[in-house]
């Protein structure tokens, strides 16, 4: 049986019946690596569907919430915002920061630190993709008074998550 440039074979009556997948939201993994002030949940990861070099998820953010400060490892990072406003804050000290709001996309570079915050007074909400198969998140600060309060109103017990 020979392979298809996708991996999947080419011969027999189920193929392909692999090849497409549809991942409804009950099927979304909240087992993902967390950052404060945000939740994240995996569409399509190793985990969900196998995926051999992509990650997809969706992340809400809470209205007036600030993430730690964190990076995405050697990943590169799509953010494409589907509601609501994310202004983003990064480099060694945060020193660059640019607004977006629905219908945006962001990109962030491996390795670069940065942090999110909705400045708004309703949550905003996310796809994400990545260049791995899993999501690396490396927070580089302790969760501050701040931000444990937001992220414990709106997604209890995802303190204690991060890596």
């Amino acid at each position: 049986m020979s392979a298809n440039p996708t991996g999947h074979p080419e011969q027999g009556p189920t193929a392909w019946i692999h090849a497409v997948r549809v991942i409804n939201a009950e099927h979304f993994d909240p087992n993902t690596p967390q950052t404060s002030g945000m939740h994240r949940v995996a569409a399509v990861s190793r985990d969900t569907v196998g995926s051999k070099g992509i990650w997809a998820g969706i992340t809400d953010v809470t209205a007036h919430a600030a993430t730690g400060t964190h990076h995405h490892g050697e990943q590169e990072t799509v953010i494409y915002v589907v509601s609501g406003h994310v202004r983003m804050r990064w480099g060694d000290r945060l020193e660059f920061e640019a607004d977006a709001g629905a219908g945006n996309f962001i990109y962030v570079s491996p390795f670069v630190p940065h942090q999110e915050i909705n400045p708004a007074d309703k949550a905003s909400k996310w796809v994400i993709v990545r260049n791995g198969h899993d999501p690396i998140v490396v927070n580089l600060e302790p969760i501050d008074e701040t931000q444990q309060e937001a992220t414990s109103l709106t997604h209890p017990g995802r303190l204690g998550r991060d890596p």
